[in-house]
């Protein structure tokens, strides 16, 4: 039944599916509850998909350079197992020597690992070069045949000074050793995407296995395989966390509607789309990421969201004297309008994530969205039909709170609040949202994109990769965080025989020592000038490039391929610089020198291309994220007005509607600069929810408010406080249910979920505070319900303020 007499099209639209969702509900019921428990059966077989190549823009142009020459160059996807020796004296000892030999074999044979890549001092592509009366002479570091007495550890000492990998492969304070390996994306023995986790997992078997054998090693373990084992076993806490927030949540709700059944109620319909979306994920070929792995999470609050709507509109209409199956058709029929609408520029939220070249965000795009259109279904369908079977107890329908719909009076926060609906007040509201502008817009100038500080931010200071990877940056000249430039050169037979080539790559060298960030520089240019000196006597005078072509052969054996500096003839060649981290700033200040040093080189059939290494796959990923962030904003923004405008068919319910959302994006941005978290994947989505989610206070408030001065309210005020006297309980308890229940995440062993739990908190609540105190004050002064004089209907007489 409706309240108005003449309806348009879309009213009988709606009162049509509103009795047909009534009288075929046992059907619908039924068939709901089969599909359910058909997708819980097919969520067991979810699995978590990890994937370094899912966090790559492959359309930038670095990530092509990247992609051509991962296969011939040490690529990013390395990990790097420091052995360090406690004990009294250097590594040069017997012990440790036949600890680091067995790490190296167990490394080697590690599924997924880049057999050829593998260096340490016990593989065969580390050798020495010396001068001696003969000539050179070179040789592996350590030799096939060796016995670990004091001359053979004396040889390797020896061997260790003439190969230049101190600080490479040998500690500088000679305390620790590396074993380095790349990754392969797919196994090459199964041909399956490599296990991650399965790799993670042997690694910590290996330190356990040796820190247990001898208290006096000590193994640090980093790479990008690590931090996703790391995340894994931290799932645990998300799920711990989870859990936390789901009691919170039912306790809350319980305080709220003092109503078990409706407890129940609401919490089944919002874990629904959570169980439908698991379970269609592996028959779409999906899996969980483990860095998108709260997005179930984010779908069961907007769920819980919009199931309190609902079955706040239900017991509204109970206490008007309906019986269950009335109110729950007549709430279908108030609530579909903004609940669709509300859905569905959530699901445009995230859906906008896909216009991002990262494959990870089309996925969680594609996820998301998919889960916020199954919530189409269980809350505007099912929930409905459930509550039309619902019979609530009798004390629940004595809610204090509630009283106001039996009688006439006020309720004294709403008609307070709704003082906000005339000019005067208004105008206070308008000068505090200036002020939060100002100061909002100021801090948000400041936010980075990228990760903030060393390590990876996705886990605490305090974790043990993060400390695995200080003790290595503080041992070595290297690190994790590799920024690679590639020299292609045409029309030479022997690129590295060539002055003018060796020259540009010197000049690079050099000036690349000097950029703040940098903290080594490896190049064949290098090396050829330290063999050329070598081959002098070791006179550090003749460690230069000579000009001839049979001068630099002195130093050819520089450019031996298995160094991993160059391929064959030269036609590349690998210029790697080791950074101190990769922060934002860093990363720009690095790849800006590299780029005037590009701009600024003449060097005839030579060109400098970037960018390889985790460094420079980072610099991509934080670029097009920075353009994406824009096209999202304007993307959904733009979604959000033309709904509203096809909707409300009013530009100035767009302003009342859109301009709180923006501020409250603005307070996202600089809340994010003030507590150093970073615009990155990881909370590229909180934004964007941010906007989807967030805009629903707005849509259902003005749905209301726009409702009650159609309908006969004699002011703007009092259609204000009418609409928040019907959904502002429900929005204020959403929000704080869900800010608190977000809020625990801030406890979490995982930095990421704590990040995002501090910014979904801040968002969920201050929007829902922006629709309140400032869509009343815009539409005042926009002149929204100014000169309608229409009667009030009962118990909506105006009372003085």
């Amino acid at each position: 039944m409706s309240d108005t007499p003449q309806r348009g099209r879309l009213d009988g639209l709606i009162d049509t599916t509103a009795l047909m969702i009534i009288r075929w509900r046992k059907a619908l019921g039924l068939l709901f509850i089969a599909l359910t428990m058909l997708l819980a059966y097919s969520a067991m077989n979810l699995r978590l998909d990890p994937g370094f190549n899912k966090l790559i823009p492959h359309k930038h142009e670095y990530m092509s350079a990247f992609m051509e020459y991962s296969g011939t160059f040490s690529g990013a996807n390395r990990i790097m197992v420091s052995v360090r020796w406690k004990g009294e004296g250097d590594i040069y000892n017997a012990q440790f020597m036949k600890t680091l030999r067995e790490i190296t074999d167990e490394v080697f044979f590690t599924p997924g690992v880049n057999r050829a890549s593998v260096r340490s001092l016990f593989t065969p592509n580390v050798r020495y070069i010396e001068v001696t009366e003969e000539g050179f002479n070179g040789d592996v570091v350590i030799p096939a045949r060796f016995e670990a007495d004091a001359a053979s550890l004396e040889q390797v000492r020896n061997n260790v000074s003439k190969s230049g990998e101190i600080g490479r492969l040998v500690a500088n304070d000679l305390k620790a050793a590396l074993v380095r390996a790349d990754l392969l994306e797919f196994n090459p023995e199964t041909g399956e995407r490599l296990d991650y986790a399965d790799v993670a997992n042997k690694l910590e078997a290996i330190r356990a296995r040796f820190e247990g054998q001898n208290p006096d090693i000590e193994l640090n373990i980093v790479g990008f395989a690590k931090v996703i084992g790391d995340v894994m076993d931290g799932l645990f806490t998300v799920l711990v966390f989870f859990a936390i927030a789901f009691l919170i949540t039912a306790a809350l709700l319980g305080a709220y509607s003092r109503s078990l059944k409706l407890v129940v109620t609401v919490l089944v319909i919002a874990l629904m789309p959570v169980v439908w979306l698991l379970g269609l994920l592996p028959p779409l070929g999906y899996g969980i990421d483990p860095m998108s792995v709260l997005v179930p999470f984010l779908i069961f609050s907007i769920a819980v969201s919009h199931a309190i709507q609902m079955t706040n509109g239900w017991e509204q209409e109970l206490l008007k004297g309906r019986s269950a199956t009335e109110a729950a058709e007549q709430s279908f029929r108030n609530l579909v309008i903004p609940g669709s609408m509300a859905l569905v520029t959530t699901a445009l939220g995230f859906m906008v994530m896909m216009l991002i070249d990262i494959p990870i965000l089309h996925e969680l795009g594609v996820t998301a969205c998919l889960g916020v259109v199954l919530m189409l279904l269980t809350n505007l369908v099912f929930l409905p039909i459930v509550l039309s079977h619902l019979k609530l107890e009798r004390f629940a329908l004595a809610h204090p709170i509630d009283d106001i719909h039996r009688g006439h009076t006020h309720h004294r926060f709403w008609w307070t609040l709704s003082a906000l609906a005339k000019p005067g007040p208004a105008l206070v509201s308008f000068a505090v949202m200036l002020a939060l502008l100002v100061g909002g817009t100021h801090l948000a100038r400041q936010v980075q994109t990228g990760d903030i500080g060393a390590g990876v931010p996705e886990l605490h200071d305090d974790s043990r990769y993060n400390l695995d990877n200080a003790r290595i940056l503080e041992s070595y000249s290297i690190g994790m965080d590799v920024l690679s430039v590639f020299v292609e050169t045409t029309g030479f037979e022997e690129a590295c025989l060539n002055w003018e080539v060796m020259n540009a790559v010197e000049r690079f060298d050099l000036r690349m020592r000097g950029v703040e960030g940098v903290q080594s520089v490896e190049t064949i240019a290098r090396r050829a000038k330290l063999y050329a000196a070598g081959n002098n006597e070791a006179n550090p005078r003749w460690a230069a490039l000579q000009r001839s072509e049979a001068a630099l052969r002195t130093g050819a054996r520089a450019a031996n391929p298995e160094l991993g500096l160059n391929n064959a003839g030269c036609q590349t060649i690998h210029l790697i610089v080791y950074l101190t981290d990769h922060e934002a700033s860093t990363l720009r200040t690095v790849t800006d020198e590299v780029r005037r040093f590009i701009a600024q080189d003449s060097t005839p059939n030579v060109s400098f291309r970037l960018a390889g290494g985790n460094a420079g796959v980072a610099v991509a990923t934080n670029e097009a994220v920075d353009r994406a962030q824009v096209q999202m904003l304007v993307s959904i923004y733009g979604a959000i007005i033309l709904i509203c405008l096809l909707t409300f068919r009013s530009v100035r319910a767009v302003i009342c509607i859109i301009v709180p959302l923006l501020l409250v994006s603005i307070l996202c941005n600089a809340l994010m600069a003030t507590i150093d978290i970073g615009l990155k994947v990881a909370t590229l989505p909180v934004i964007t929810l941010g906007v989807g989610a967030g805009v629903d206070y707005g849509i259902y408030i003005y749905e209301r408010l726009k409702y009650e001065l159609d309908h006969g309210a004699p002011t703007l005020r009092d259609a204000f406080y009418e609409a928040m006297r019907q959904r502002g309980t429900a929005a204020i308890f959403v929000a704080l249910t869900m800010s608190v229940g977000v809020g625990t995440w801030m406890f979490s062993a995982l930095k990421f979920q704590a990040d995002m739990g501090v910014l979904l908190a801040f968002m969920f609540l201050v929007n829902a505070l922006g629709a309140m105190f400032l869509l009343p004050a815009l539409a005042c002064w926009l002149g929204i319900g100014r000169g309608d004089t229409r009667p009030a209907t009962v118990g909506q007489q105006a009372q003085p303020a």
